[in-house]
């Protein structure tokens, strides 16, 4: 597949709007966030942060509940519910009300993990983003994975190179350094059905049969810890506001990697953290809307 093209300032524009006048928190987006552990609970910080300041409505953080002193504190705007809650609300329905659900930052690699998300993604009805321990879970337990196979509504898979050779191997494929970025998401994208964001210089976005986007934003102080955090919520909220799972993960990478730029202006490459990319985000998105 032939590289569909850049991802832009102009091209996001199209894809991130000004908000109506009369829009009310509950028309944001609600996006939940499973993510954390013990001695991970920044990961889930850093996530949802990320979508709260990137538009999202409502955020709740699914998280172990010895946890949730540390979040309440960390991400005020947040609310928290058991991690070990999530199949009940699934039977019950009730995870729908989330027009986005983000799993796997600082989650955690185990069988019990690996079920959880396996429910999430055969029951939710809606887009989920799987990052991190998300992705690696379902490459430890999954050969082939099946858990994606067939699912009616979109899976945003945001590897960076390491987990995009795990999601190979796991697919039977070659490494990426064999395959080369684009075709290697590519292929994950091909043979799972999910939207694939290769993290790194040069973003690559892509979608079975949708073509391949390069992004243009970004620089190597987001090389940290962290960063990749950031990401999965920024992608989630953008999705959760109701834009295209596939627009929401190119204009993802792009205001995530405008946001480290800011970063990088305001505080050099070298010191910067994900702290600073999280909190750029704002004035990244006044830049693209214009408010």
């Amino acid at each position: 597949m032939e590289n569909t093209g850049l991802i832009t300032l102009e091209y996001v524009k199209n894809i991130i709007k000004e908000r109506p006048t009369e829009i009310h928190k509950g028309k944001c987006g609600r996006v939940l966030i499973v993510a954390g552990s013990v001695g991970m609970a920044g990961a889930a910080v850093l996530s949802a942060r990320g979508a709260l300041k990137s538009g999202a409505g409502l955020v709740k953080i699914a998280a172990p509940k010895e946890l949730f002193d540390i979040l309440q504190v960390a991400v005020t705007q947040a609310t928290c519910i058991d991690v070990s809650e999530i199949s009940d609300s699934l039977a019950q329905g009730s995870l729908d009300i989330y027009n986005a659900v983000a799993i796997g930052p600082g989650l955690g690699v185990d069988e019990r993990k690996y079920l959880l998300i396996k429910d999430i993604l055969k029951n939710y009805n809606g887009t989920v983003v799987l990052d991190a321990d998300g992705i690696n879970c379902i490459c430890k337990y999954d050969v082939g994975l099946q858990c994606l196979s067939g699912r009616k509504y979109p899976v945003v898979l945001t590897p960076h190179v390491g987990e995009a050779d795990r999601l190979l191997s796991a697919l039977g494929e070659e490494k990426v350094t064999s395959l080369g970025r684009e075709k290697a998401a590519e292929i994950i994208s091909g043979k799972t059905g999910a939207i694939v964001l290769l993290k790194g210089a040069g973003t690559v976005v892509t979608a079975d049969k949708q073509g391949s986007y390069i992004n243009t934003t970004g620089n190597p102080g987001m090389a940290t810890g962290g960063s990749g955090d950031v990401l999965t919520g920024v992608i989630a909220a953008i999705v959760a506001s109701g834009i295209d799972p596939f627009d929401a993960a190119k204009a993802g990478a792009y205001m995530h990697g405008l946001a480290g730029d800011k970063a990088a202006d305001v505080h050099g490459q070298w010191g910067m953290t994900a702290v600073e990319v999280e909190e750029a985000l704002p004035a990244a998105f006044k830049e693209v809307v214009g408010k």
